[in-house]
This record gives C-alpha cells, sequence and structure tokens, in this order.
C-alpha cells in the first residue's frame, strides 16, 4: 500500500465483505427486502435528506458509532450512505475490522441518490 493511500484511505476494498454498488443498484437492493440500512452522517446532514428507513449512526462519533454498530447483526447485510462515498467506506472497511459479513456502500453517496 502506498504511503498516499496509507494517510488518506484507498478506494480499494481490502476484504470481499465490502461491495460498492451505484445508485440503482443499491435502490434496487434496498427496496427488495427489509435492510440494515445505515446513513453514517452527521445528525444536521441526516434531517437535510436521508433515504427512508435509514437509520442515522455517525461515523465522527467514534464510540457511540462502536456501540450502534454492536447492536446490528452482522451475519445480514449491512447497506451504508454517507454525503459523498468517502465517509461510507471508512466505515465500511471499520465493520469489516468488527467482523460484519456482507457490507454495502453507495458509489458516490447521498449526492449521487438524490442527484
Amino acid at each position: 500500500m502506498s504511503f498516499l493511500n496509507t494517510l488518506f484511505g484507498s478506494r480499494e476494498t481490502a476484504s470481499g465483505s465490502i461491495q460498492i454498488l451505484d445508485a440503482k443498484a443499491y435502490a434496487e437492493a434496498i427496496m427488495a427486502k427489509k435492510v440494515q440500512l445505515v446513513d453514517v452522517r452527521t445528525p444536521i446532514e441526516y434531517r437535510s435528506g436521508h433515504i427512508t428507513n435509514a437509520i442515522n449512526i455517525d461515523f465522527f462519533n467514534g464510540k457511540a458509532f462502536e456501540q450502534a454498530f454492536a447492536e446490528l447483526d452482522k451475519d445480514k447485510p449491512v447497506y451504508l450512505y454517507c454525503r459523498s462515498g468517502a465517509r461510507s467506506q471508512k466505515a465500511a472497511r471499520r465493520l469489516d475490522q468488527m467482523g460484519f459479513t456482507e457490507i454495502y456502500d453507495l458509489r458516490g453517496g447521498y449526492m449521487r441518490w438524490s442527484a
């Protein structure tokens, strides 16, 4: 891994448990079944608009982030998104480390969803 990837985080995933979906595939997946849908933006961002049925778990609120995800089912798919996709990628890597087995991230984040 390069120094810049170490410093800023790579867009690549280190694990096969993380998949990045475009808006169309993401929409089809979350509409097809009841899923664990999580908005990892701040509460202010969440209140300004979010995907229907998404719960808000703020990535920047470290301890609360860990506690909230500890209450979710690690064996069921979890769908993440943020504003542009950067935070949700970091969140996905943390969830992978926490033992989640199926993680989906929205490419381009909520900006791509609501465009």
